[in-house]
């Protein structure tokens, strides 16, 4: 009924890699996110009920402190330059060995252009990075984003 040859079972694995793993990651940041809302509503409930039960407010425990991850933590300018210029540098290696090797393997004598686009990516992440460099060493990272307006 169904006949499938090595190379269809090989281009479709090769396409269900990513999509697992585009999904997976969607999944475990949404039942992350409600698991971390579920505690934070349970600990209100709890806050509310024991307040209707006369209980004084002062000896209740502190709500719980919901962690969002890195990405809501503290502000480093170090970090942010870092993260760019690491960013950059893999980038634009990984253009250029895109290029050289469609430059060797390929038929078509312009395919290592493809390369390009990474390397272009590359060089927009290092020059953002010494845009953004921290010009005193860092230090002056207060914990908090620079506000807008």
């Amino acid at each position: 009924m169904f006949s499938f040859s090595s190379d269809n079972f090989i281009s479709i694995f090769a396409m269900a890699i990513p999509i697992v793993a585009i999904v997976g990651g969607i999944t475990v940041a949404v039942v992350r996110t409600l698991g971390q809302q579920r505690i934070a509503e349970l600990a209100h409930r709890e806050r509310i009920a024991a307040l209707e039960r006369g209980l004084d407010p002062s000896k209740l425990p502190p709500p719980p402190v919901i962690d969002y991850g890195p990405a809501y933590g503290n502000y480093s300018p170090l970090r942010r330059y870092h993260g760019l210029l690491i960013g950059g540098i893999v980038t634009l290696i990984t253009g250029i060995a895109i290029a050289v090797f469609l430059g060797i393997l390929a038929n078509d004598k312009n395919a290592w252009a493809v390369g390009l686009i990474p390397a272009g990516v590359g060089i927009a992440l290092l020059l953002s990075a010494g845009v953004v460099k921290p010009r005193n060493g860092g230090t002056s990272g207060t914990g908090t984003p620079p506000s807008v307006g």
